[in-house]
């Protein structure tokens, strides 16, 4: 079972594609030694952005398009 649920994730990012891009950039911050904003008892960096996106504590802009 995936933690936490794919439809409580889909609540707070437009699509899964933005979902993979967000938490893939969150989780390497977290392995650059930034801190997690939520408490976890977990190491790895991808499980605490996942758990960050669920919680509503990460924000995230996507690039307008046809700026040039």
């Amino acid at each position: 079972m995936i933690k936490p649920p794919l439809e409580a994730l889909l609540e707070r990012v437009d699509n899964k594609y933005a979902l993979v891009i967000v938490a893939a950039k969150r989780a390497r911050q977290i392995k650059e030694g930034a801190l997690s904003v939520v408490d976890l008892d977990t190491r790895n960096p991808v499980t605490a952005a996942l758990e960050e996106i669920a919680a509503g504590k990460i924000r995230y802009e996507m690039p307008k398009l046809g700026i040039k």
